[in-house]
C-alpha cells in the first residue's frame, strides 16, 4: 500500500467571517466589510567583503508594517468618527491623550458557524486617515462606506486549538 489517505483533511477559513475588536472594551467594531491585509516588510541590506568584489552578501534590516484599511457602510454606530476625533487639535490637549488615541485590536477569522479560528492582535493601532463620507453620485446605485486607515506596530498571532492542527502526514 503507497500510503494511507488523511482523514483529518481540514479546508482553509474563508475570508468572509471575521471581527474586529477593541481590546480594552472588549467591544466588537460593527459592520466592519473589508480589511486590508496584513503585511510586513523586511528592508534587505546588501553588503560585500572587502577582499569578496564579486559577490554581494545580503542581511535583513528594518522591519515596517503596512497600515491597514477598514470599510463599512455608514451606519449610526460612531466607533470610527469617535476614534479618529481623539486626534483632533481640540481633544489633545489633556495627558489621557496620550495614553487614549493608540489601541490593540483583534483581529478574528471564524469558520463557517461563526467560531474564533484565529485571532492577530495588532499593536498601537492609532488612524492616520478617516474618510467619513465618500464622494455622492445620485444617479449611482451603491452604499455609503466609511473607511478607517490604521497605523500600527506589528502583530501577535494567537494559534488555533491543539485538536484542529494539521492531521497526520501520509508517508
Amino acid at each position: 500500500m503507497a500510503g494511507s489517505a488523511n482523514t483529518q483533511i481540514h479546508d482553509p477559513y474563508k475570508t468572509f467571517r471575521f471581527r474586529i475588536v477593541d481590546k480594552k472594551t472588549n467591544a466588537t467594531v460593527l459592520g466592519v466589510s473589508k480589511i486590508s491585509a496584513l503585511t510586513q516588510n523586511t528592508a534587505v541590506i546588501d553588503y560585500r567583503y572587502g577582499t569578496d568584489t564579486n559577490t554581494k552578501k545580503f542581511a535583513p534590516g528594518q522591519t515596517t508594517y503596512d497600515a491597514i484599511t477598514l470599510e463599512r457602510g455608514i451606519t449610526t454606530d460612531e466607533y470610527f468618527h469617535e476614534w479618529a476625533e481623539q486626534l483632533s487639535a481640540e481633544k489633545n490637549t489633556t495627558p489621557q491623550y496620550a495614553m487614549d488615541f493608540r489601541k490593540d485590536m483583534d483581529l478574528q477569522l471564524c469558520d463557517e458557524n461563526g467560531v474564533v479560528k484565529v485571532t492577530f492582535t495588532l499593536l498601537n493601532c492609532w488612524v492616520s486617515e478617516y474618510n467619513a463620507l465618500p464622494s455622492l453620485d445620485a444617479s449611482a446605485n451603491a452604499i455609503a462606506i466609511e473607511t478607517l486607515k490604521l497605523e500600527h506596530e506589528g502583530w501577535t498571532f494567537y494559534d488555533w486549538p491543539v485538536a484542529e492542527k494539521r492531521g497526520p502526514k501520509n508517508p
